[in-house]
């Protein structure tokens, strides 16, 4: 069975829920769309996962890590058993 290329079976992107939200720039104050881009350990999301652009990637993860120097976000949990 052959596969098919890729460009007969395109994929539909995610939704940028930045620009859902119609948000320009990310504010590091605003901890509740970041817990939005940070898994339930803790972890920053990815792009992939996200749907966010390079740029828009880059300050949310700015943002987070900043929150995270505030305590307004959780650190993820390197604990392991």
């Amino acid at each position: 069975m052959a596969r098919t290329p890729a460009a007969a079976n395109p994929r539909k992107r995610k939704p940028n829920p930045l620009r859902a939200r119609r948000l320009d720039a990310v504010d590091w104050k605003d901890t509740a769309l970041l817990r939005t881009f940070i898994s339930d350990r803790g972890k920053i999301r990815s792009r992939r996962v996200t749907g966010l652009s390079p740029r828009q990637q880059r300050q949310v993860a700015a943002a987070i890590r900043t929150a995270r120097e505030m305590a307004l976000l959780p650190y993820p949990n390197a604990a392991r058993n």
